[in-house]
């Protein structure tokens, strides 16, 4: 694989204030990109859409599970997860039936087609950003695992209501 060129962007050096929201925003943006784009340049068979690898990732933690359930846990729609879940129910991903607690109600849950899809897509995720890793010298792993826990606590935070409108 040939390399490819880099930009360079000026970071502030830390103070211990708050990063700058849109620094951080586009170094997220950057890195989903980035991964996405690295997968389907190492692994080319990796073409579900995102919205359908979020799905299986909660399936994957939480199945069965009712289309609802799947709808707020990734704040969609109901109508886009059902429509999701319909391609999911045709590429043999997930199946659908009856939820035995409501008879009127039914649940998703993963095939065994879609646990090996699932496995397979964090594997390549998981090696691709290993190798990622380890190309960065000691001090920036150590900075990046240094900075995990926040991340994760900031995440809680972005899925917190904010009592304005959202927007996309």
């Amino acid at each position: 694989m040939s390399a490819q060129p880099r930009s360079e962007v000026s970071l502030p050096r830390p103070t211990g204030e708050a990063p700058d929201a849109a620094l951080l925003a586009e170094a997220v943006t950057r890195l989903r990109r980035a991964l996405r784009s690295s997968i389907r340049t190492d692994y080319p068979w990796e073409t579900l859409p995102m919205a359908q690898v979020e799905l299986l990732q909660v399936l994957g933690q939480h199945s069965p599970t009712r289309i609802s359930d799947l709808a707020a846990r990734r704040r969609l729609a109901p109508s886009t997860v059902s429509g999701l879940i319909g391609q999911m129910i045709n590429a043999g991903l997930v199946a659908r039936d009856v939820d035995p607690a409501d008879r009127r109600a039914s649940v998703v849950t993963l095939t065994d087609a879609g646990r090996d899809q699932l496995a397979a897509w964090t594997a390549a995720h998981e090696r691709r950003m290993d190798a990622a890793l380890a190309a960065l010298d000691h001090e920036a792993r150590a900075a990046i695992a240094n900075a995990l826990p926040a991340l994760f606590q900031l995440a809680e935070h972005l899925g917190e209501p904010t009592g304005g409108a959202e927007t996309p």
